[in-house]
């Protein structure tokens, strides 16, 4: 990959900041964009704009070999906001890497497209990826289950109620997770292309065969921070009381949103037999246990959680 120019939107994010930190040690250049100034990072050439701003896209693709489309909208008031976040915004990236003859797409989309009739949010990562597919672009679509790691603010949610030793569960169902690493990792992974990646949809995952169960998965976090906690599934009836009152003590901050309480609520987000990316492009490598530990560790040291 040494030579490629990587263009990534999302950078500043989560799992973008990840990407970064792997592509430095790949030694890649990258070209990201951000909304606000950023600190100078060896390698990174910083572009400042969105998804909606078609001019910092032109700049953002120019010369590159490949986008790496992860930045989207997890949370948003109504159809309309998830719409231009993750459909349009989507659009406006195939737009411009194809003006710019940019050869190849890796997008990130989410594995609640799968099942777009539960969330706007599903549905709106769904169109995304019809926007991808319809392109004449060497794309490949990548949809990660839950993601975990250090840095994450959403999973971090269940690290905080673990420590305070019960967790409320949406009904009964099982899960699949990726740690953040493993799913970087699969990222630049997927540059190159090739006929046994592109044009397809990958659903990467732990390796954990069945997936987990919510119960499982509360425990194991449970005992990563050190505490034995109640579990406790929850109706969706109360779940979505839950939402209406975090809305109503953290307002655009809730993370338990009545949008995702529909997805929440599906007894299976494992990801789909045979959608895994082959085992000699990727493989994950961190122990989702181990990495649980870990992740833990880093929200004390980081002072998120006492």
């Amino acid at each position: 990959m040494a030579g490629e120019l990587l263009a990534i939107t999302g950078a500043t994010g989560f799992v973008g900041q990840a990407v970064l930190d792997h592509a430095a040690r790949a030694g890649l250049e990258v070209r990201a964009l951000a909304r606000r100034p950023q600190e100078p990072r060896a390698g990174v050439e910083w572009v400042q704009g969105d998804l909606a701003d078609k001019a910092a896209l032109r700049r953002l693709v120019g010369r590159a070999s490949v986008v790496l489309h992860i930045a989207g909208v997890v949370s948003a008031p109504d159809e309309a906001g998830f719409r231009e976040g993750n459909v349009t915004g989507t659009l406006n990236v195939v737009e411009a890497a194809l003006n710019a003859g940019v050869p190849r797409l890796v997008h990130v989309s989410s594995l609640s497209a799968r099942e777009p009739g539960l969330s706007l949010y599903g549905a709106s990562k769904l169109g995304g990826e019809r926007m991808v597919k319809a392109s004449c672009l060497d794309w490949t679509v990548v949809r990660p289950p839950a993601v975990y790691g250090p840095r994450d603010t959403e999973m971090f949610e269940l690290f905080k109620l673990a420590r305070r030793g019960v967790v409320p569960l949406p009904p009964e169902g099982r899960l699949s997770i990726i740690h953040v690493s493993d799913l970087a990792r699969l990222l630049l992974a997927l540059i190159p292309g090739g006929e046994d990646v592109t044009h397809k949809v990958f659903e990467p995952d732990d390796g954990q065969p069945g997936g987990w169960t919510h119960v499982g998965l509360a425990k194991a976090i449970g005992v990563a921070v050190g505490r034995r906690v109640a579990a406790v599934p929850l109706p969706p009836g109360v779940l979505r009381l839950g939402a209406r009152a975090d809305r109503l003590f953290r307002g655009k901050g809730a993370k338990l949103t009545e949008d995702r309480v529909g997805y929440m609520c599906h007894p299976d987000w494992q990801v789909t037999e045979g959608a895994r990316p082959p085992e000699h492009v990727w493989k994950p490598q961190v122990e989702t246990r181990m990495g649980l530990h870990a992740t833990a560790a880093w929200y004390r040291e980081a002072g998120w959680m006492k």
